[in-house]
């Protein structure tokens, strides 16, 4: 076997491998050495075919499989002897294309590899963590927001008001015709809750119980039933009652709808939770702020390939957030522009160095860290959770998914535990502006 260097730039790297044909033979006799105990052919006993009757009959059977065999571990040994490790499958072709039995045979191998990672001083990092803690009058407003989806409605002689809930039958027609879902009998809407389409319920504002009346409006061009999408349509309502809200009064009887024992208890539930939620924003604050902080500290070559494909990624899903009507992938070419492209080279150079930190220190997901993530995520799926939990368990690119953020975050953490974490205590508004420029990035 001979490999000579065809290229050394940067990261590329290209390589011819020379394997003799004397090394195939050897191969393809090696294979048949190990199974000949075990073959039987008319004439011969067992495990006594002469080798040169097991070549006639099953040498040009196992060329194939011995070239294969040969190459892939000629591969992987040379990538052992450069300590190398390649960014992306490597481009392997045979370039001796008129090749017959008995030739040598060359093999071009070309691939970028990934780079040698500097050691980053964790400890030079400084970073603000900042605190919120709920105020009274952030949980008061919790509270009642949890009173208004407990308020019950009586009966009410004056006309709707927005806010008031009106009971009524009705039916819809487009040019004279009912529709499959425009009729209802009974139905309870509350004026102003926006669940009808736009301007249905601020022409029922007035109506009074007994009263009938034709309510005209126009479907939204985007309505997800394509049939009435930008029609007009009449609705013909018979309205039955109108009764006006009466706000749950915040007390005990409220946090016991709730779960609560009392409400002392609902309103430290409500603490809790918001610290937690504050807690959450927080986190994504100050990794933001690591990152970013790592992005400067940090400066290598990154594979070319890694970048493209990234690049393109970001730019077909910025693509796609702005068309959401476009489901598949049926639209024009998408060419990353030089904003993509930076970005890309940031998610390429923060990822690598992620993925080498991880490695050196032994950093790995648990089995049970992946089993919890995997249930959390398949609660969004009420009545399949099972069928997603099997999905994910048999599915390695699903695995992947859920495993690659949860072993950034440990990773992130034990940056963060070398880093210079000041707290800062910090108000509610403060805390959402923080967030909000993360978006604006």
């Amino acid at each position: 076997m001979d490999v000579k260097e065809t290229l050394k730039d940067g990261l590329k790297r290209g390589y011819v491998i020379t394997l003799t044909a004397q090394e195939l033979d050897d191969k393809v006799t090696q294979k048949l050495m190990d199974a000949r105990p075990e073959i039987e052919i008319k004439g011969f006993r067992k495990g006594k075919v002469p080798m040169p009757v097991l070549k006639k009959q099953f040498g040009a059977r196992l060329l194939g499989e011995a070239m294969q065999e040969t190459i892939d571990g000629t591969i992987a040994q040379h990538f052992e002897d450069k300590g190398e490790r390649p960014a992306a499958q490597p481009d392997v072709k045979m370039t001796n294309e008129n090749w017959k039995e008995g030739d040598d045979i060359e093999v071009s191998l070309s691939y970028e590899a990934l780079p040698d990672i500097p050691e980053v001083d964790f400890n030079a990092i400084k970073l603000e963590k900042f605190v919120v803690n709920p105020s009274e009058t952030e949980v008061t407003e919790a509270l009642e927001r949890l009173a208004e989806t407990a308020k019950n409605f009586e009966l009410k002689e004056d006309a709707a008001e927005t806010g008031d809930q009106v009971v009524f039958d009705f039916v819809g027609r487009i040019d004279g015709a009912e529709f499959d879902g425009g009729a209802a009998e009974d139905f309870p809407l509350v004026l102003g809750s926006n669940q009808f389409i736009p301007g249905f319920e601020d022409q029922l504002v007035g109506v009074m119980a007994g009263d009938d009346k034709d309510i005209t409006v126009t479907f939204p061009d985007d309505y997800n039933a394509e049939n009435l999408a930008g029609k007009e349509a009449v609705f013909s309502c018979k309205i039955k009652e109108v009764k006006g809200s009466i706000q749950a009064p915040i007390d005990d009887a409220l946090a016991e709808k709730f779960g609560a024992e009392n409400l002392e208890k609902l309103k430290a539930q409500i603490t809790e939770r918001l610290s937690t939620e504050y807690a959450t924003a927080a986190r994504q604050v100050l990794k933001r702020g690591a990152l970013d902080q790592l992005d400067e500290m940090v400066n290598f070559d990154l594979p070319t390939s890694l970048v493209e494909a990234e690049a393109k990624q970001i730019a077909h899903q910025l693509w796609h957030e702005e068309n959401p009507d476009v489901k598949g992938h049926d639209h024009p070419e998408i060419t990353p522009t030089q904003e993509h492209i930076n970005l890309a080279t940031r998610r390429v150079r923060l990822g690598l160095l992620i993925a080498d930190v991880g490695q050196k220190k032994a950093i790995t997901v648990s089995d049970a860290e992946m089993t919890q993530a995997i249930m959390s995520q398949a609660r969004q799926y009420p009545g399949q959770e099972k069928q997603f939990f099997d999905f994910v368990k048999n599915n390695d690119s699903a695995k992947q998914q859920i495993n690659a953020p949860l072993f950034e975050d440990k990773v992130i953490d034990y940056i963060l535990e070398l880093a210079d974490v000041a707290e800062k205590d910090v108000t509610k508004d403060e805390l959402e502006q923080a967030i909000e420029a993360l978006d604006d990035d």
